[in-house]
C-alpha cells in the first residue's frame, strides 16, 4: 500500500500538546512546533478501523486484556527483533514514563542511587529525584559527532548505594542504536556489580535503514535476569494519547515486585482503546512501519544536505534511530537560554533546547522529524534566514 506521509494535517484545536501548548511552552503561539515526540502523520488506518469497530458496540465498561494482547507483542518482538519471550513475562503500564517511576519505587529504596547517561530523555531525572533517590551521572562522550558510553567512568561511579541504571536503547536524544558489543560491555559491568538495568526501549522499532537494534535482555539469560525492558507502540504508530505500554520482565521476583506496585496503585486495568490499538499495531503494522522508516530516513538526509549547503553553522548528528535529530549548534556560540530564544524569537521554531537533557546537551537542539517534509523545509528556511544576519 501507499501511505501519504506528505499530507499536511491541521492539529490545532484538538487539545494537542505539540500545537495547542505552544504559548505556555515558548511564549508564542505561532512557532513551528518541532518538539514533542509525537508525529504529524495519521495514525495508521488499520488501527483506526479496529477502534471504530469497537465504538459500534456502544458500551464502554470495564475491560481487560485478552490473550491476543500478549500474543501480538510476543509475535512482534520475535519477527521484528528476533527476541523470543514468554507471554507471562509481559506486564502492563499506562505509559513508559509512569513505568520508569514505578520501577524506581519497586526496585529501589529512598537513599539508593540510580545511574543515568546524559544527555538523555528528561523524565529519567525526575523518575529518580522525585522519589528520594540519588542521581549519578555517567555522561556520554562525543567525538566528531559520534556519541559513546564511557564504560571506565561507569565502573568507577558504582558504589554500594547504586542499585540501578536507566538505559535509553535506542538513545533519545542523540539517536544511537547501541551496538551489541556496547550493550554487552554495559551488561558485564552491571552483572559484576549486581546492578539492575531498567531499559527504555520505546524507540526500538524506529531504527533507520542500515542500522540495527539489539534488545538488552536478549543478550543472555543472565542479562535478562537483571533487566526490565519498557516498550510501547506509541512512538512507532503515533498512539501516545492512548496511554498503553508494556514491560518485559523475565525474572519472576522482579515481575512480582512490579505488578505489586501497579496493583497497589490500581494502575493495571488500562483502557479499552489502548488495548485494541496495541493489538492492531503489532499484528498489522509491518508494511506501514517499513514505509515510515524510508520516509524518516529521507527526512534525515534532507536535513543533513540542507544544513551542509545552506546552514553550515548547524551540524546534524546522524541519527541511527528515532525520528528526532540532535542538532549541534555550538558554532553559533550561544549559551542555552540565548540559543532557545534565538530559535523561538528569530527563527520562529519551537524545539527542545539541549541543556534540558542534562550535562553534555549544552549547545544542541532536538528537532522532531516526524512530520511532512514540507514542514521541515519551511523550518530550515526560517532558520537559514534567521542566521544570515549574524554571520561574520
Amino acid at each position: 500500500m501507499d501511505w501519504n506521509f506528505d499530507e499536511i494535517i491541521d492539529r490545532e484545536g484538538t487539545a494537542c500538546i505539540k500545537y495547542d501548548y505552544r504559548q505556555e511552552t515558548f511564549g508564542k503561539s505561532d512557532v513551528m512546533p518541532m518538539w514533542v515526540a509525537d508525529m504529524d502523520f495519521r495514525t495508521p488506518p488499520f488501527i483506526i478501523e479496529k477502534l471504530r469497530e469497537r465504538l459500534d458496540h456502544e458500551i464502554l465498561g470495564y475491560s481487560f486484556r485478552t490473550p491476543d494482547y500478549y500474543d501480538s507483542i510476543n509475535s512482534w518482538l520475535s519477527r521484528r527483533h528476533n527476541w523470543q519471550i514468554q507471554n507471562d513475562w509481559i506486564c502492563f503500564c499506562p505509559g513508559i514514563v509512569p513505568a520508569l517511576n514505578l520501577c524506581t519505587l519497586a526496585f529501589t529504596r529512598p537513599g539508593d542511587s540510580v545511574i543515568i547517561q546524559p544527555p538523555v530523555y528528561m523524565p529519567f531525572f525526575s523518575a529518580v529525584e522525585n522519589h528520594g533517590r540519588n542521581l549519578v551521572y555517567n555522561q556520554l562522550t562525543e567525538t566528531d559527532g559520534v556519541w559513546k558510553m564511557d564504560f571506565e567512568s561507569l565502573a568507577a561511579s558504582i558504589n554500594d548505594s547504586v542499585k540501578m541504571i536507566i538505559l535509553s536503547n535506542p538513545h533519545n536524544p542523540v539517536g544511537r542504536a547501541w551496538k551489541r558489543e556496547e550493550l554487552e560491555q554495559l551488561a558485564q559491568i552491571c552483572l559484576e556489580k549486581n546492578i539492575l538495568i531498567l531499559s527504555d526501549e520505546i524507540h526500538c522499532d524506529l531504527v533507520l535503514p542500515g542500522y540495527s537494534y539489539t534488545p538488552m535482555a536478549s543478550l543472555s539469560e543472565a542479562v535478562a535476569n537483571i533487566t526490565v525492558t519498557c516498550i510501547a507502540p506509541s512512538k512507532t504508530f503515533n498512539l501516545a494519547g492512548l496511554a498503553t505500554s508494556s514491560l518485559v520482565i523475565s525474572n519472576p521476583v522482579l515481575r512480582k515486585y512490579f505488578n505489586k506496585k501497579t496493583g497497589s496503585l490500581h494502575l493495571g486495568n488500562g483502557n479499552i482503546f489502548g488495548n485494541i490499538a496495541s493489538v492492531a499495531a503489532y499484528n498489522e503494522g509491518d508494511q506501514w512501519l517499513e514505509a515510515l522508516l524510508v520516509y524518516l530516513a529521507e527526512n534525515v538526509k534532507f536535513v543533513k544536505d540542507y544544513c551542509l549547503r545552506y546552514i553550515p553553522e548547524i551540524v546534524p548528528v546522524n541519527p541511527e534511530a528515532t525520528y528526532m535529530i540532535w542538532l549541534d549548534c555550538r558554532k553559533l556560540g550561544m549559551k542555552a537560554a540565548e540559543l532557545q530564544s534565538f530559535f523561538v524569537s528569530k527563527a520562529g521554531i519551537g524545539m527542545n533546547e539541549g541543556s534540558a537533557f542534562g550535562p553534555g546537551g549544552e549547545g544542541f537542539m532536538r528537532m522532531n522529524l516526524g512530520t511532512p517534509r514540507a514542514n521541515i523545509e519551511k523550518a530550515l528556511e526560517q532558520i537559514r534566514r534567521a542566521i544570515e544576519p549574524i554571520r561574520h
